[in-house]
């Protein structure tokens, strides 16, 4: 699930550096899901990052680019 995570937050960053709606719109329903789904399962600062749409956070924290 975290690689999902990861995957989506490239995905919604990139589309914000773009200015492209409809990939920030999908993506952040994505990571709303993927949340939903792995709440309780996920490292607490993770689970602590998406709740607080840190994404540029949770991304370093996955060992993603910023």
């Amino acid at each position: 699930m975290e690689t999902q995570i990861k995957e989506s937050l490239i995905l919604l960053l990139s589309g914000i550096n773009h200015s492209d709606g409809d990939v920030v719109a999908a993506e952040t329903a994505r990571l709303d899901t993927l949340l939903a789904q792995g709440r309780g399962k996920l490292p607490a600062q993770l689970e602590h990052f998406l709740e607080r749409r840190s994404y540029s956070k949770a991304l370093a924290l996955l060992g993603g680019r910023v």
